[in-house]
């Protein structure tokens, strides 16, 4: 007989509905524009199947990754795409591009000189580095490129494309000196689409954006922007943990959690929820977290655990809580953007933290 198997601690919904939605809203946006959809890291967390799926029935026709290895994970689940390899061709990789009909983001003198002598002519794109000041050619690889023999002459371009620095600040003055930078440089090669935006650098309007947009976080339903910019995009992620137990607490002295740090002012009542870090909730969120229980929103006391955490819910009903309720930690009451604050991070990094042990439900 097997043994029963006990309902999850951590419980990750992710609406691809709302997915698609947001694509198809970042796509109108963009137009004339194409719209691309960034899926590396598992697609944010995600997962790369049901994420690129879910785009791919909305329209979606070309996707962005990181290495080879995604790439290839990609490939095996959307034969027809388009895929972008952001890191570029690794030495003796370029066989398996090719062979994969795979499109490389060159980002060095050395990957163009590889790609021209191995690839066939298989098409690429080439990133410029405008101000980022971490991946792509500048002018000076740009001149030594043209000082041999000028091997970009050969290459089938599939893509120009560049990345802002500071889109998520519209009026920062660093967004206007990369166009000009970016016009400079792409007169040096041959005529080719260009792609400059992503999430952010979509809502900054259609001089910004080039010939083809990569939104990524903005798909997920987190706003880029320091001002709002995102406007109607849908929630995708809620993160909700099991009620184990609750406690109430009537007598002075007590405290929760590691390192008694925080002190109880009875009466109060506690809930211990099945979520800590090992499940992607940050502990910094430790006596920072906001939760919502039975709808009422409550604070996270004492440290986050690796395997479990602490809500305040003296407030709550008695009657409206019990062991076995499901509590929201990220959407359903508690933003994604929102618990970013408060865990002094961003987004991008909530989302890709979170661990494969949490259940996944997907709906539409």
């Amino acid at each position: 007989m097997e043994p029963p198997v006990a309902p999850p601690g951590a419980r990750l919904r992710i609406d691809l509905g709302a997915l698609a939605d947001n694509w198809r809203e970042l796509a109108r946006r963009a137009a004339p524009a194409r719209a691309a959809a960034v899926v590396k890291a598992n697609a944010y967390g995600l997962g790369l199947g049901p994420v690129a799926g879910a785009l791919a029935e909305a329209g979606c026709t070309e996707f962005f990754v990181a290495g080879l290895d995604e790439a290839l994970a990609l490939r095996a689940l959307q034969p027809h795409a388009a895929v972008y390899a952001l890191a570029g061709v690794a030495a003796g990789a370029e066989a398996a591009f090719v062979r994969h009909h795979l499109v490389p983001v060159l980002n060095t003198v050395d990957e163009v000189r590889r790609w021209v002598r191995h690839a066939e002519g298989a098409p690429a794109a080439v990133q410029l580095d405008t101000g980022m000041t971490r991946s792509g050619l500048g002018a000076d690889e740009l001149d030594a490129l043209h000082a041999d023999g000028n091997p970009l002459a050969r290459l089938n371009f599939a893509l120009v494309l560049s990345h802002y620095a500071c889109a998520d600040e519209p009026g920062h003055r660093l967004n206007d000196l990369q166009l000009e930078r970016f016009a400079a440089l792409r007169a040096r090669l041959p005529p080719a689409p260009t792609s400059f935006a992503n999430s952010a650098g979509v809502l900054l309007g259609e001089h910004y954006r080039g010939d083809l947009v990569r939104p990524g976080i903005v798909l997920y339903g987190s706003d880029p922007t320091s001002a709002g910019g995102a406007g109607a995009m849908r929630e995708v992620v809620r993160l909700q943990g099991r009620v184990l137990q609750l406690r109430d607490v009537l007598e002075p002295g007590v405290t929760v959690g590691y390192g008694a740090t925080y002190r109880v002012r009875p009466p109060a009542r506690f809930a211990t929820v099945g979520v800590g870090y090992a499940d992607g909730y940050l502990r910094a969120l430790g006596g920072k977290g906001i939760a919502v229980a039975a709808g009422h929103r409550v604070p996270v006391v004492g440290r986050v655990s690796m395997d479990l955490l602490t809500l305040d819910v003296t407030r709550v009903p008695v009657d409206e809580l019990a062991v076995g309720h499901y509590v929201d930690l990220i959407g359903g009451g508690v933003p994604l953007d929102e618990v970013a604050r408060l865990a002094g991070t961003i987004g991008y990094e909530l989302l890709t933290r979170l661990s494969s042990r949490a259940e996944r439900v997907y709906s539409r």
